[in-house]
């Protein structure tokens, strides 16, 4: 029984939900906002806030923890991993929380899903 355990199982596979977060999170933190259905954007959400926690922390074990939950792609001269603990991590240090933020936008023209904007505060 899931007494008391919430998880957003976006109808997939446990393997393919990770990648698909592990996507998500990577693009969020590449371009600072992504667009997305609303279901996804709220599994996102958690899961990107828990690598800002991490990139608060800043330690080695903080960063290794972090680097089995995003794709470290090379963006401009530097990695996926880096910008996290480097910009945002410094960005909200003296924040305690909330950092995302999920915008509604219009139906998408296809299937008439709802969709999500979701950016870094």
């Amino acid at each position: 029984m899931r007494h008391q355990v919430k998880r957003h199982k976006l109808g997939k596979a446990q393997d393919q939900r990770k990648a698909l977060l592990r996507a998500l999170a990577t693009e969020l933190f590449t371009y600072g906002e992504i667009k997305t259905t609303m279901a996804r954007a709220k599994a996102l959400r958690p899961y990107a806030e828990e690598l800002i926690t991490l990139a608060k922390r800043g330690d080695l074990h903080a960063r290794r923890h972090a680097a089995k939950f995003v794709y470290d792609k090379e963006i401009a001269e530097t990695t996926v991993l880096r910008k996290i603990f480097g910009d945002i991590g410094q960005k909200y240090s003296d924040r305690a929380g909330g950092y995302t933020r999920i915008y509604r936008l219009p139906p998408r023209r296809g299937d008439a899903s709802e969709m999500a904007l979701i950016q870094l505060v």
